[in-house]
């Protein structure tokens, strides 16, 4: 009968995980350091919606800005334009540009100006 192990450091630092975590379909690296999709815009209709929300931040309000054609590097120049056009923070998650208050006429505004399509979405 086998020893049972009773610590990690007994079974040799094997250890085993089923997520695969955010990884590129293309070329196996994590998602951060990824070169490959970086460089590509993200796919959609290339119409940015621009919509308020407060679910899920303990009743602060953010406005995100979610489908705008950019990629990489221009997304993040254009989330750090945004943010100092409003005069507030934010963060970009996932494609999506955060800025915290409400600032959906504002930033409706400024995208226009910079040359997207940009729509009020949700209520």
């Amino acid at each position: 009968m086998a020893k049972k192990a009773s610590s990690l450091a007994a079974l040799g630092g094997l250890v085993y995980s089923t997520d695969s975590g955010r990884h590129c379909p293309d070329c196996g690296q994590p998602v951060a350091a990824c070169v490959c999709s970086q460089s590509q815009a993200p796919a959609g209709d290339g119409i940015a919606r621009v919509r308020r929300e407060s679910k899920g931040r303990g009743g602060k309000t953010v406005t995100t800005v979610s489908g705008v054609p950019l990629a990489g590097d221009a997304l993040k120049e254009l989330a750090s334009a945004l943010k100092r056009r409003c005069g507030t923070g934010g963060a970009l998650k996932d494609g999506v540009i955060e800025i915290q208050g409400e600032h959906v006429e504002l930033l409706l505004e400024e995208l226009a100006k910079r040359g997207f399509k940009a729509k009020k979405s949700g209520g």
